[in-house]
């Protein structure tokens, strides 16, 4: 999405965290952020985590792909146990209850892009 300014990108995608009961003071916070911000630039991030995103991360944060990978992991556990259940079954198709268990980090970083790519769409038209 060209010109778009990254802080209100920034600021839909941690509002989305917040409702999703990501709690900020967790590193995988922002670096899901920093991964939604990457995937809504370009989806086929989302496709190669290992690859592109994690490695991107952790140039970002000046730490090891393993731990982006775990901080993210951690975070999702966090938010699939304490957030919105409604939001959780809106962005997931399924239910908490259904037993599928938790999204894994590239569904659950994939489907924040998804909604904040089609609300910045929206908007801009």
């Amino acid at each position: 999405m060209e010109g778009l300014d990254k802080r209100n990108v920034e600021q839909i995608i941690s509002q989305m965290m917040l409702d999703m009961g990501v709690p900020v003071h967790l590193k995988g916070y922002h670096y899901i952020r920093a991964a939604v911000v990457m995937a809504v630039e370009d989806m086929k991030v989302v496709g190669s985590v290992t690859k592109l995103l994690y490695p991107e991360i952790a140039r970002q944060y000046n730490t090891t792909d393993g731990k982006v990978e775990r901080a993210i992991r951690n975070a999702v556990e966090i938010s699939w146990e304490r957030g919105n259940r409604h939001t959780f079954e809106r962005m997931f198709g399924y239910c908490m209850e259904s037993g599928q268990g938790r999204p894994t980090n590239s569904e659950y970083i994939a489907a924040i892009a998804d909604v904040v790519y089609m609300q910045l769409r929206e908007a801009a038209s």
